[in-house]
């Protein structure tokens, strides 16, 4: 007897294989049988006739961290076939917690975390999972741990390299995240404190995650004008490291460097040649979206939020500011000039709904002052806690990316209020109706195998991402004519269509299109099942 026999349906193992018709059967929450099934008992049958049966999507790189413990819990993801997903992103973790620097830490993460209030009673990576595991998920849960983290808990946001003491501390911070369960280190070194630091320390802190078998993943030093030189160091610290390296949401943004995603592919396919293990993700769509406070320049973050909020006060500081803005510094991943101010959108805030949805040229008109000051204005009405959309890729990049052989599929969705980036509702419909069904970019079982076993390899989850005999199931079902995402950049919060029947652990979360309420998600943790 089976708990569940999905019958009648044609089956995309993950593996990139055409799809092929039998039945499954799901037992004790994993996949029992890959076989004709007609004859036997089970407890439910799904009739997935005219329908498509993979694996569920794993997405690679999100922050729904601070998600995990609101109720109700949202349904974007587990609507969109989305089964697991990876926090802990771009070097923004809510752990380890050294409470002497809890409130940098919260400030630093509280507009990714949605301005959701937590109630920080964890310090390690361990306690952290086993609260999320108390309060139950809809989806799967992997996390990464977040070097801006580790660097805040161990020298705040001072802008120079740690000293010995304080990097062995960093290096032992990463092993026992590791013990304890996240699959690999995160770092966002265009967010302070991660853009203090240099690459010789990321190289020991990756040496560490390398020994123990976890990945590297990073949103590098720079996507617009340094993107060359950021893939070049991000293959220098896996070289340097052996760690494997996975760079996130990779892009050529600023018109200036569209095209140049055909250089970027070919460090990494050079890097493969060589024996490194360099991969990247990509989400389908040509805006970007991070906080306001990324507009600034680098040593208006140090310190902290505190700090900053007390520079944008000076007026002298506002006029470098805007004269930096313009001119931009060495180094520093310049988004107003990659963008155009009438390219940024104010996503979400908390006081001033009024400018969600419109463009920094627009609020400052309203205003009657300039963009510069407008974002500092805004900055410090909100204390630095607004979400920012802005346009600065282009179709062709985004499709030579996406049909790379080492490129999978991410969100990068920041939950949020107001305008947020439609990634968090529509990612994984968009690949298969966008860039499958109507553009043709991708084949359905290559586009299938980029959002399940792609990602479960490049993590280490060895009993997820492909339909075979033994592994969890974790099931997405979905009509391959009309899957479709239905949110936009000014109507944001809309679910996707298309999305049948989702499995989590061989628990139905998602029938007929909608969610059952189900909350079989597992907590997982490396090196367990």
């Amino acid at each position: 007897m089976f708990d569940v026999i999905i019958e009648n349906g044609r089956i995309i193992d993950g593996a990139g294989n055409p799809w092929f018709k039998t039945d499954l059967g799901v037992k004790d929450g994993r996949i029992a049988a890959v076989c004709d099934l007609k004859d036997r008992e089970g407890e439910r049958r799904i009739d997935a006739r005219g329908l498509m049966v993979c694996p569920g999507f794993i997405d690679i790189h999100c922050h729904s961290d601070a998600l995990l413990f609101v109720e109700p819990k949202e349904k974007g993801k587990i609507l969109q076939g989305v089964t697991t997903e990876t926090i802990g992103n771009c070097g923004m973790s809510a752990v380890p917690v050294v409470e002497r620097n809890l409130e940098l830490l919260k400030k630093y993460v509280s507009s990714i975390f949605a301005r959701i209030e937590l109630d920080w009673n964890w310090r390690s990576v361990g306690e952290f999972l086993d609260n999320v595991e108390r309060r139950r998920t809809i989806t799967n849960i992997a996390a990464l741990v977040g070097h801006g983290t580790i660097r805040i808990s161990t020298m705040g946001f001072d802008n120079r390299e740690p000293n010995a003491r304080e990097l062995e501390n960093m290096k032992k911070m990463v092993a026992e995240s590791l013990e304890e369960g996240a699959f690999g280190m995160s770092s966002g070194l265009i967010y302070p404190p991660g853009l203090f630091s240099r690459t010789p320390e990321m190289v020991e802190l990756c040496k560490v995650v390398a020994r123990m078998g976890g990945v590297y993943t990073t949103h590098m030093r720079g996507e617009t004008d340094a993107v060359i030189d950021s893939v070049m160091e991000s293959i220098l610290v896996g070289e340097q490291s052996d760690v494997a390296v996975e760079i996130s949401h990779h892009k050529t943004a600023g018109r200036d460097n569209w095209g140049k995603s055909s250089q970027t592919l070919g460090l990494i396919d050079e890097a493969r040649q060589r024996g490194l293990d360099v991969t990247c993700d990509v989400y389908p769509y040509i805006a970007a979206s991070t906080i306001l406070g990324a507009l600034l320049p680098p040593w208006v973050h140090e310190g902290g939020v505190d700090k900053l909020l007390e520079r944008l006060q000076v007026a002298e500081n506002r006029q470098r500011i805007s004269d930096e803005m313009t001119s931009g510094l060495p180094g520093w991943e310049n988004y107003v000039k990659a963008s155009g101010w009438e390219n940024i959108i104010v996503a979400s805030c908390g006081r001033n709904k009024d400018c969600e949805g419109r463009s920094i040229v627009d609020i400052a008109a309203s205003m009657g002052t300039t963009p510069a000051d407008a974002v500092c204005d805004l900055m410090i009405e909100e204390r630095a806690d607004v979400l920012m959309v802005f346009f600065m890729m282009c179709e062709d990049d985004v499709t030579r990316i996406m049909k790379h052989p080492a490129a999978m599929i991410a969100s990068d969705a920041i939950p949020s209020a107001g305008k947020p980036h439609p990634r968090y509702f529509g990612t994984f419909p968009r690949v298969l109706a966008k860039y499958v069904r109507e553009d043709k970019v991708l084949s359905l079982p290559e586009a299938v195998r980029k959002m399940t076993s792609m990602p479960a390899q490049r993590l280490g989850i060895r009993d997820r991402g492909l339909l075979k005999e033994g592994m969890w199931a974790d099931i997405t079902i979905f009509d391959p004519d009309s899957v479709e995402d239905k949110a936009s950049y000014m109507n944001p919060q809309q679910y996707a269509i298309g999305i049948e029947y989702v499995l989590v652990n061989g628990q139905v979360a998602v029938e007929g299109g909608k969610y059952t309420g189900a909350l079989a998600g597992k907590v997982l943790r490396k090196g367990r099942s």
